[in-house]
């Protein structure tokens, strides 16, 4: 075993699991050696969660060899099957093979001196700065809220190491663009940062009924020529990434799941070598990114316009509902819509018939700008859904698509609806044969009050229309948004220019409603 001092992250307990409905913490050989014991995943961090979900993956891929890119897909879906079907989970003897292989040790030592994990030892001399574990961490800072307390840079409290591996993954997946500490390279400074690649989206991850099943179903499979690369994660290569060169190509499935970092961290461990006291956070190269599809995202494409065919991840967004994001993973494709699901539910029907009757699907959103600022993150879980794949149940899957699209057709509506009524009933009326002007930055509060209540609602109404076919989806969710403006409205309809706004808004939304479902 390696320096204590260094925070042995296959020996330490860093990652909070839930095992049994209980909660445990396990390094990462145990997390291994155990995954067909754990629930799942209980980080407190969902983007934390979202990183290591890709750590492990690839880890699983190494010790069942499923990372072959010469075996065929149907040797591939056979093999995963036959891993699947196997109980005890991960073979002890290949999770030791490949946690004890020579190096490893210290590639895995969050403060080892050398090659510590996901870290750069160099930023220690190329930095001047320090920016410090309350920008690691995400506390207070700019225009971020306040996350875990009353912290500020005057009273920099310890980190704790697990903490502190938690945001180092953060940081790699999820970290901004913009302004960083200086970075000097070969006698040139630099102070600005490109975004992680995963920035400001939502993934969807295949769950299973243990971190085992997850792992091998959320696998991706490859589907291209590989390039002719060694696949290396960045803790098995031999020294931190050259910010002078150019990226390595993206190969399958290491470096496409945790190889594409835009950042540099160095972790300063405390005395006790249990603690981060400081840290470097900074650029990690300047080259463009390379390309490459996340396979848990979902990727929408510009419909119309001069960037029309242009694809770019789904974004999160902390006021969105999981349910909006149905048939995105039960549909193949749907180039009508504008999306394309997360490549790894192409393979899902062929796991093994319990394991896919079992499946539901977690997300993690991490909602932030392009920037520096972060909202909110938030996770979900949905209902077992693959019976209504499309590939099991076309039909099913094309009814949740027409649902989904009737609620936020009908959402569209209801916004502008809700607009044009605060301005009917608070405007000055406009003169004879002119329309009101609505102010673009000037929404008034029913538009939000509206919103507020409809998507509770629609939620409701949305899941008792997939349980019944013949039910027309349209006047259904009208029925909710008249209740939501209804709502909104409040005491005000009493006056006659409001009651004359509210029938003119919900006049705007029965216009939505198809002729077919009106007959």
């Amino acid at each position: 075993m390696s320096d204590p001092s260094r925070y042995d992250l296959r020996e330490e307990p860093w990652s909070p699991v839930r095992v049994a409905g209980r909660s445990e913490q396990l390094g990462f050989r145990q997390l291994c050696l155990r995954a067909h014991e754990i629930d799942d995943l209980a980080l407190p961090v969902p983007p934390a969660a979202s990183a290591l979900m890709r750590v492990l993956t690839v880890i699983a891929a190494r010790i069942t060899g499923l990372d072959d890119p010469d075996l065929s897909a149907d040797e591939w879906l056979a093999l995963r099957r036959e891993a699947l079907e196997r109980p005890g989970g991960f073979l002890p003897d290949a999770v030791s093979e490949y946690f004890d292989a020579p190096g490893r040790a210290d590639c895995f030592g969050l403060f080892d001196p050398v090659r510590p994990f996901l870290q750069d030892p160099a930023l220690a001399d190329q930095c001047e700065k320090r920016a410090g574990v309350n920008k690691l961490a995400g506390r207070a800072a700019g225009n971020n809220p306040v996350w875990w307390g009353p912290f500020a840079d005057i009273d920099p409290r310890p980190l704790p190491a697990d903490q502190a591996a938690w945001y180092v993954l953060v940081q790699h997946f999820y970290g901004p663009s913009g302004r960083c500490s200086a970075r000097t390279v070969d006698g040139e400074s630099e102070a600005n940062s490109m975004a992680g690649p995963l920035r400001k989206t939502i993934s969807f991850h295949p769950l299973g009924r243990n971190l085992y099943e997850s792992l091998l179903a959320g696998l991706p499979r490859l589907t291209q020529d590989a390039p002719d690369e060694d696949d290396l994660c960045p803790w098995e290569e031999d020294q931190a990434p050259d910010p002078r060169k150019r990226p390595a190509p993206v190969t399958w499935p290491g470096r496409l799941l945790t190889g594409r970092s835009r950042h540099a961290v160095l972790l300063v461990a405390g005395a006790d070598g249990r603690t981060a006291t400081d840290a470097y956070v900074t650029w990690g190269t300047r080259h463009a990114p390379l390309a490459a599809t996340d396979p848990f995202v979902v990727m929408n494409t510009v419909r119309s316009g001069a960037n029309a065919g242009k694809r770019y991840p789904r974004e999160a967004d902390g006021s969105r509902a999981l349910w909006r994001d149905l048939d995105a993973l039960l549909l193949k494709s749907d180039e009508v819509a504008g999306f394309r699901r997360p490549a790894v539910f192409d393979d899902l029907n062929d796991l093994p018939p319990d394991l896919r009757a079992a499946l539901r699907v977690r997300a993690y959103g991490f909602d932030q700008d392009g920037q520096q600022v972060d909202r909110s993150w938030f996770t979900s879980v949905t209902p077992p859904l693959l019976r209504w794949s499309e590939e099991q149940a076309p039909n099913a899957a094309r009814r949740i698509s027409l649902c989904r699209e009737a609620a936020e057709q009908i959402a569209n509506a209801l916004g502008h609806a809700a607009r044009v009524a605060w301005a009917e009933a608070t405007l000055p009326p406009p003169r004879e044969g002119t329309k009101i002007k609505l102010d673009a930055k000037r929404h008034g509060p029913w538009k939000q009050l509206a919103y507020d209540a409809y998507w509770p609602l629609a939620e409701r109404t949305f899941w008792h229309l997939i349980d019944a076919p013949g039910a027309q989806p349209y006047r259904a969710f009208y029925q909710e948004a008249e209740k939501a403006l209804r709502s909104a409205v409040g005491g005000a309809v009493k006056e006659q220019k409001a009651a004359k706004a509210l029938n003119h808004a919900l006049a705007i939304v029965r216009k939505v409603i198809p002729a077919k479902e009106t007959a």
